[in-house]
Parts: C-alpha cells; structure tokens; sequence
C-alpha cells in the first residue's frame, strides 16, 4: 500500500488551483450582468409599450402608431399593464442602483468578486454596468414622464 498523499488539485491540476472553467465569470458578476440587462430591458419595455406611442401622437404621428401597433400587437397587452410594467422596470432598477453603487464595490474591496489574474475586469465590468444602469435609469425617466406626467400637465396647461 502506497502511503503517498496526491499531489494535484480535483481536477488533475496543482493544488489551490480552481476548480471548473478559469473563463466562467463569477457568480457576483454574473447577477451584476443579469440585472443590468433585466433592467435594460425593462426600461425599453416601458419605453416602447408606453411613452414612445404617447409621444408620437403628442406630435402628430397618430397613423404612425396604429401601424406600429398593428405590426407589434403585444404592445397592446404591455400598455393595458403599464402599471405592472413599470412597477417592475423601477424594482429592477432600483436593485441595480443598490448593487452597483452598495454592494459590488463592498464585494471588490473583500477581494472576492474580480479575478486576480486580471485586476482591470473589475473596473472594466464596473464602468460598463453603471454606463447601462444610467441609460435605463434614463429610458425609464422618459418612458414614466412621458406616461404619467405629461398628460396631466397638457390637461392644465390646456385649461389655463
């Protein structure tokens, strides 16, 4: 019987070596991504089910919309929703705004959310996920005044 201890990691490597794909992405960066994307997304939904429509019959573009309309039709169904649409676009993008400016930069400093091969990742990955953060923070800006605001104030504005 050989009484030798092995010498590589779970995977055949050296020991401390990682385990698994050293080009998967780790789990914090991965639910920084999914959210900045999920709220990217829904932040166009908004826009495109609700503010964009008010928008372009505001300037006269009535036909425009029914024929947009008419080749989207679930727009429809989003619109009769919005409240829940955009309920859920600023949950979502509330979520982001807590974990890119709270949370991340808490996991960067404890050293366990970039890679240490390459340093920069982080910064990269931080630059680009606050970049798209504020587009959707301004998508959804547009998209809620645009369908909450403005009607009201053109129905004053009118009434002066």
């Amino acid at each position: 019987m050989s009484t030798q201890q092995p010498v590589g990691g779970a995977m055949g490597g050296p020991v401390g070596e990682p385990i698994g794909d050293p080009s998967a992405s780790p789990p914090a960066e991965r639910k920084s991504k999914a959210l900045g994307y999920l709220s990217l997304f829904t932040s166009l939904g908004t826009l495109l089910c609700c503010a964009l429509p008010s928008l372009l019959v505001l300037f006269g573009l009535g036909a425009t919309v029914a024929t947009f309309l008419s080749a989207a039709p679930w727009l429809v169904t989003l619109s009769r929703h919005k409240v829940w649409v955009f309920t859920v676009a600023g949950v979502l993008i509330a979520a982001n705004f807590v974990y890119v400016y709270r949370l991340a930069p808490r996991l960067q400093a404890q050293g366990t959310s970039c890679p240490p091969d390459d340093p920069g990742a982080c910064a990269t990955a931080s630059r680009f996920s606050r970049v798209v953060l504020w587009i959707s923070a301004g998508i959804y800006a547009v998209g809620f005044l645009t369908a909450y605001v403005l009607g009201p104030i053109l129905i004053w504005w009118d009434a002066r």
